[in-house]
């Protein structure tokens, strides 16, 4: 029975993947959370140590895939120890353990490690974050490489897809916004037109990283960086305009077109993928469509004025 463990799996990409894994009726799939554990799910504080080194070897996954992680670039900037609490030392000592056991360990990263001057950016392209979640993350990958000699760092972009709240997702944290511009008397909603993202549907990563522990499971891992991202360039404004398509909604939007975060972000970090692509590993589904399927599921009463 090949045995994974997924760390962090009430987050919007933990959720994903252990959906995705659950599939494989002959693969056990443990999952471990925080501030949301199910009732299948293991309480782990992954800023404990001696918890986390308890938990694999009590558990003996053959792969580890470390979702959890601080992932908002204002929590990082503001708290730069919890940003490496959880990015870093927290992946190297998942890491370390994993490799007492010979498990093989899936961290992931981000586009954030580039300073998006310079895109398209490759696995092997210079990293050079602007902010402290970025150089958090980048420092993650290298207490990776430092700890296994059995590790792969999975670098993604802006993350959109099944949610518990708006909030969850910086793509669907623009619907209550939409939302009161088309209102009546509703406030024009500012919307950044200055960056380059490329939104990417959790459900096609959990794919993917199913396809790599695939590969895993045969005796063939994946080590080093690899790297998935969607191929839909598009502005918050521009994703903004086509959330309101999807809701129907008449919005004010508003173009802002120069950099208006507080925190420093990168203009384009267009990932490229085809490392995992000459493996034949990967699925895109359209924004339109992915967008919809995430809209349809999640309750948009009291938040969207009433389309009937």
């Amino acid at each position: 029975m090949f045995k994974i463990a997924v760390i962090g799996a009430s987050g919007i990409l933990g959720r994903a993947i252990a959906h995705e894994l659950a599939r494989h009726e002959d693969w056990k799939v443990v999952t471990t959370a925080f501030s949301r554990p199910g009732p299948d799910t293991i309480q782990l504080d992954i800023r404990d140590r001696k918890a986390v080194a308890e938990f694999v070897e009590r558990e003996a996954p053959d792969a580890l895939v470390i979702a959890a992680a601080e992932r908002r670039p204002d929590v990082c900037e503001k708290h730069p120890d919890l940003a490496r609490e959880l990015n870093v030392d927290a992946v190297r000592t998942f890491a370390a353990a994993a490799e007492r056991r010979g498990a093989w360990t899936l961290s992931i990263s981000t586009d954030y490690v580039f300073d998006g001057k310079h895109p398209p950016y490759r696995a092997d392209s210079m990293p050079a974050p602007l902010n402290a979640y970025g150089r958090s993350k980048l420092e993650g990958e290298l207490a990776l490489e430092a700890s296994t000699r059995l590790g792969c760092v999975l670098r993604l972009p802006l993350l959109y897809g099944p949610i518990v709240s708006w909030a969850e997702s910086a793509v669907t944290s623009l619907v209550p916004a939409i939302a009161r511009s088309a209102e009546p008397g509703g406030k024009v909603a500012v919307m950044d037109d200055w960056a380059v993202r490329y939104p990417t549907f959790t459900p096609d990563v959990a794919f993917v990283i199913g396809q790599m522990l695939e590969r895993h499971a045969f005796g063939d891992a994946i080590c080093g960086i690899v790297q998935w991202s969607g191929d839909e360039p598009m502005s918050k404004y521009e994703i903004a305009i086509r959330l309101a398509d999807a809701l129907r909604l008449n919005a004010q939007l508003m173009p802002e077109r120069s950099p208006a975060d507080e925190t420093p972000r990168p203009r384009d970090c267009h990932l490229v993928s085809d490392r995992l692509e000459a493996l034949g590993i990967g699925r895109r589904t359209a924004f339109d469509d992915a967008i919809r399927q995430v809209l349809e599921v999640f309750p948009w009463r009291g938040v969207v004025p009433d389309r009937r």
